[in-house]
């Protein structure tokens, strides 16, 4: 982890490790749905492909079973601000976005039907080459103390919930995003991912807001918090 202010974010995006009866941890699959019923700890690591397919619910699940929590909103965007100045273009172009949407791609003949557990969560999906990236891949998208790739690669859930005054504040932020149902009770993540420019949000002011906290896919993934580093290092 990486201290920006007065807490401590993940210097790489997540990926899960299923606990064991033993105590000891396996690495889950980066492209496949978390089994149901089973116990995952979030662990941040350099050189290792990030876990999709991920909601807000199992996500902060595995933040706490690894002694930290999911970073809030106004904490991520600080944490984010520091990787990517706002002088640099909207589309940063040392930052894994800007590619084809994969699912247009690789299931050319739905046009456009696409159904959630069989096209959205498909593991080819992250699987494809050239898409996702391994965490530090892009070695120039971090901050100056170290965070990687808080601009595209995945989209990032953060603890926040859509709420009435949340959407008044947002509404006033002055970013210009294209129109997405936002409606109280969603979840909410940031950042992007591999296949996005400015759509929500120029950088690290991208906001998607439609999806409830359960809501999972190819694109959403998380990194962690805490107050002070772990005395395990990751």
């Amino acid at each position: 982890m990486v201290r920006v202010d007065d807490f401590c974010v993940d210097r790489y995006e997540a990926h899960l490790k299923e606990l064991q009866r033993d105590g000891a941890t396996v690495p889950h699959p980066y492209y496949e749905r978390p089994n149901a019923g089973a116990t995952y700890v979030a662990a941040s690591e350099a050189g290792v492909f990030p876990q999709g397919y991920v909601s807000r619910i199992e996500a902060s699940a595995a933040c706490v079973a690894a002694g930290k929590r999911l970073c809030s909103r106004s904490e991520w965007l600080r944490a984010c601000r520091m990787a990517i100045p706002a002088s640099r273009p909207p589309r940063a172009p040392t930052c894994n976005v800007g590619k084809v949407h994969l699912l247009s791609y690789l299931f050319a003949d739905r046009q456009g039907s696409f159904r959630y557990d069989e096209h959205f969560n498909a593991p080819a999906l992250n699987k494809t080459p050239g898409f996702l990236a391994r965490t530090g891949e892009h070695d120039d998208c971090q901050s100056e103390s170290g965070a990687f790739d808080m601009i595209g690669n995945l989209h990032e859930w953060v603890s926040d919930t859509v709420s009435a005054t949340f959407l008044q504040r947002f509404e006033s932020e002055g970013v210009h995003r294209q129109w997405q149902p936002g409606q109280v009770g969603n979840g909410i993540f940031m950042g992007g991912f591999y296949s996005t420019t400015g759509e929500h949000g120029p950088g690290c002011a991208f906001t998607t807001i439609a999806h409830e906290p359960a809501y999972h896919d190819y694109s959403t993934g998380f990194r962690c918090c805490s107050e002070t580093v772990p005395r395990t290092k990751e």
